[in-house]
């Protein structure tokens, strides 16, 4: 079976913006303003639901978030899905999304990473419909650094087409802009030098596979269940096997050795070729690092382990296709990943 990827995006096309998990409070809604209004310089029309209130953990209750992401997945004259953000409880969306209709409508492009890994990567693996795991809307106005590419750049390409990135030469390490003070802010803080780490060796390699990933907080609660069947995956859409990506958000190393271990438990690296790992800024602890925790874990398959790369919850973010096949090159001097549209 071969993977089914969205139209690419086009000046006049509609963009739904709802909240799958947690929403907007009023005093961040000037910014939700700048994100839309950016989305209408580049001609496109964003259609906003209900499902926004940010009053509380979750924007509205789960049937009702189920219900608009339906809607906004399976309406042909909307052609992207794009939450603000990420949030807490989107696993409860789950059990309510109508998994059939998701699968035979036209694919649309659904954008976002933190919780909304949640919803992202079950859609690829039970439905073969490439999902964007990118920087999400109030991440939109900045200006990602070369090499990386935007979730815009990427939801314009057509299928069959491929796309080149690597890692930025700078990273940001202090804390996220105050977009209350500055809600039109759109240059990011990068002020650490940084560049991608392969943990198991120091040797070049070229590595290829499908990707398919998100964030352990959130994935790792899905082991076992209807949502994860990374070897029905691997099996059904992915023979060249698999580059898994994962990132921390904010679990302390224990934890995140501890879920990384639940995970290969529970079969997500098995297809594995390769393992990209984003940078974080979680916590570790003087007797294991998060470098550590992922070696801990995962140090034994035999495989590529590639640290700091630029998807997880640390600015800036690439863009990543859930299904899209894909080539890793690290080497000391040279690093790339190479994804088509195929």
């Amino acid at each position: 079976m071969t993977i089914r990827y969205p139209a690419p995006l086009q000046p006049g096309d509609r963009i739904g913006v709802t909240s799958p998990s947690s929403g907007v409070d009023a005093a961040l809604r000037p910014r939700l303003d700048v994100c839309l209004n950016v989305l209408r310089d580049r001609g496109f029309e964003p259609v906003v639901g209900h499902c926004m209130d940010g009053s509380t953990v979750v924007s509205a209750p789960a049937a009702e978030r189920a219900h608009e992401l339906m809607w906004m997945l399976t309406d042909p004259t909307i052609r992207a899905v794009v939450p603000p953000w990420g949030g807490e409880l989107a696993i409860d969306l789950l059990p309510l999304l109508d998994w059939d209709a998701i699968a035979s409508a036209e694919p649309t492009w659904f954008v976002g990473y933190s919780d909304i890994s949640t919803l992202l990567t079950p859609i690829t693996l039970r439905t073969g419909v490439a999902t964007l795991h990118g920087n999400n809307l109030m991440d939109t106005p900045y200006v990602v650094p070369a090499p990386l590419r935007s979730w815009l750049d990427i939801a314009v390409l057509e299928p069959g087409d491929s796309v080149t990135q690597g890692p930025a030469a700078r990273y940001r390490s202090g804390p996220h802009a105050d977009w209350v003070a500055d809600p039109a802010c759109d240059t990011y803080a990068l002020d650490t030098p940084g560049t991608w780490t392969r943990l198991d060796a120091d040797q070049p390699v070229t590595v290829r596979g499908r990707l398919i990933g998100g964030c352990i907080e959130t994935l790792s609660n899905l082991g076992g269940s209807a949502y994860a069947d990374v070897a029905g995956f691997a099996r059904d859409h992915a023979p060249e096997g698999l580059l898994v990506y994962v990132e921390a958000c904010d679990a302390d190393a224990y934890d995140i050795a501890r879920r990384l271990h639940g995970m290969r438990l529970a079969g997500w690296f098995a297809a594995a070729n390769a393992v990209l790992v984003g940078r974080t800024a979680a916590p570790g602890h003087e007797d294991l690092s998060q470098h550590g925790a992922v070696l801990d874990a995962l140090g034994g398959l035999g495989v590529p382990l590639v640290a700091d790369v630029e998807c997880g919850h640390v600015a800036p973010h690439l863009a990543l296709v859930n299904g899209a096949l894909a080539e890793l090159v690290w080497s000391p001097t040279s690093m790339s990943l190479t994804q088509s549209l195929t």
